[in-house]
């Protein structure tokens, strides 16, 4: 039994993502927003939104970072604008699985209206663990370009212990690194001291920043707040790896003459053809888990 597939808009990671998704049998694949690549290059027709059939598709694939609160996608390959209205979603069929990175207030209101299941990938924990390592592979690729210093035996602080901060923590002291790592919880706090690390209560932190070369945040929250900024050296550098707007009191940075960059999406600049198979997995995985529970 063939299962339809619209993927409409995304980024590079999106090439690779058709790529795998074609090679599955039984998958039929309907692109749009794509008309700027030759049509050899994925080997499928890019269509117009008003030829596509809401009400024949079984699964319905969005950008990564979603849709605006007005339904308008975003799209790198086109440079025509592609909105979704709600009476778009309203015919979609009830076993339609429609796939995001990120939701918002108008996607998840109008697929709940729809009575459609609404998967928003980056919020699963199988994506997250497996998109860290290139965004740890990120954060390394930034500190190289930013210091003037090889990250062995640099003073390295990260800001968070979950799925991100604790793979980052991995790899820089696997370079080397004299790595800190600020957490809130006991039970973290032992973790990273049993691997090794200096565990920092993240209350504490500014008590520490004035011996680290490399802050790296992990946490979407205001946490690196002018206390830790102020004791920072000159020469430091911050990346934010966290969601816009990151944790970092970037005004302050700026103020003192610290070099601060928010790092967003680095999965998707560093290796988007790595990022874009992590999504095809995860998303033929649940695809078949949904198959064999119906």
């Amino acid at each position: 039994m063939n299962r339809l597939i619209a993927v409409i808009g995304g980024d590079a990671r999106y090439l690779e993502l058709i790529k795998q998704l074609k090679n599955v049998p039984n998958n039929k694949l309907l692109l749009c927003g794509f008309d700027k690549l030759e049509q050899g290059f994925t080997g499928l027709n890019e269509l117009e939104l008003d030829e596509l059939d809401p009400s024949t598709l079984d699964v319905v694939i969005l950008p990564i970072t979603g849709i605006d609160q007005n339904g308008k996608v975003e799209t790198v390959f086109t440079d025509k604008e592609i909105h979704l209205e709600p009476n778009w979603f309203q015919q979609l069929k009830k076993t339609c699985v429609v796939f995001t990175g990120i939701t918002n207030d108008y996607l998840t209101e109008q697929t709940k209206n729809s009575g459609v299941k609404l998967i928003p990938l980056l919020e699963r924990d199988d994506v997250a663990i497996y998109n860290s390592i290139p965004t740890a592979e990120g954060a390394i690729m930034m500190a190289f370009e930013q210091t003037d210093q090889t990250i062995h035996s640099s003073r390295v602080m990260v800001v968070g212990f979950g799925r991100v901060g604790n793979t980052v923590a991995n790899k820089f002291s696997a370079l080397g690194a004299h790595v800190s790592v600020c957490a809130r919880s006991i039970k973290d706090l032992a973790r990273i001291t049993e691997m090794g690390l200096q565990a920092i209560p993240l209350s504490k932190m500014a008590e520490y920043t004035s011996e680290c070369d490399i802050l790296i945040n992990t946490i979407p929250a205001l946490v690196v707040t002018k206390e830790s900024i102020q004791h920072l050296p000159t020469n430091a550098v911050i990346i934010d790896l966290a969601s816009k707007p990151g944790g970092t009191d970037f005004t302050y940075a700026k103020r003192r003459g610290i070099n601060a960059i928010l790092a967003r999406s680095l999965p998707g600049i560093v290796a988007p053809r790595t990022a874009g198979k992590i999504l095809a997995d995860v998303v033929n995985q649940i695809l078949d888990e949904e198959r064999s529970e119906s």
